[in-house]
């Protein structure tokens, strides 16, 4: 089952207010952004979010998953808690690099 139009732009919703949300389709999957940096991915309607050691003790006690084959575990976001998405959100875009800009060929 791949994610919907609409959850998608829900994600992003309830997230919106701490930078410049976007998202982006890949592998019939989205990928949602903040300030240019990737912190959400979105996979089968569930969000979500790279373990790092900056959210550890905030996500202790969320349920972990893959969000695609070969993909390692992530902790699975409760995007229904807005308050709590924006928190952990902000913090991985704090660690998270700018994507390396891609080379012409």
């Amino acid at each position: 089952m791949a994610t919907t139009q609409e959850y998608i732009e829900y994600v992003c919703e309830q997230i919106n207010g701490i930078g410049d949300i976007r998202y982006k389709k890949m592998f019939g999957e989205y990928m949602v952004y903040l300030n240019d940096k990737p912190v959400v991915i979105v996979c089968d309607n569930i969000a979500y979010v790279k373990k790092l050691p900056c959210i550890e003790d905030k996500m202790k006690n969320a349920e972990c998953g893959h969000p695609y084959n070969g993909a390692k575990e992530h902790y699975i976001l409760d995007i229904d808690n807005g308050d709590f998405c924006k928190e952990i959100v902000k913090a991985v875009e704090e660690v998270t690099p700018l994507p390396k800009p891609k080379k012409k060929k």
